[in-house]
């Protein structure tokens, strides 16, 4: 099975059920363990409401990255 048959296989089940798949198919890869201090997380959380930088959508960011929502 295609990771696409998978997909639209995936989009049939309802939400709860989707969420619970993400979560398993997320806790089989392996990942990078970033450390944020604390004080990391504040800058950036003064930062945005400052407004120096700005919070973006997903949409956003997807069209930032050059792709586009398969919603």
């Amino acid at each position: 099975m295609s990771v696409e048959e998978l997909r639209r296989e995936a989009e049939l089940l309802p939400e709860s059920e989707r969420g619970q798949l993400i979560v398993e198919l997320l806790s089989t890869l392996s990942y990078q363990d970033y450390d944020v201090s604390d004080e990391e997380v504040e800058r950036r959380i003064a930062e945005t409401e400052s407004g120096e930088v700005a919070d973006i959508s997903l949409e956003e960011l997807k069209a930032g990255l050059g792709r586009q929502s398969t919603e």
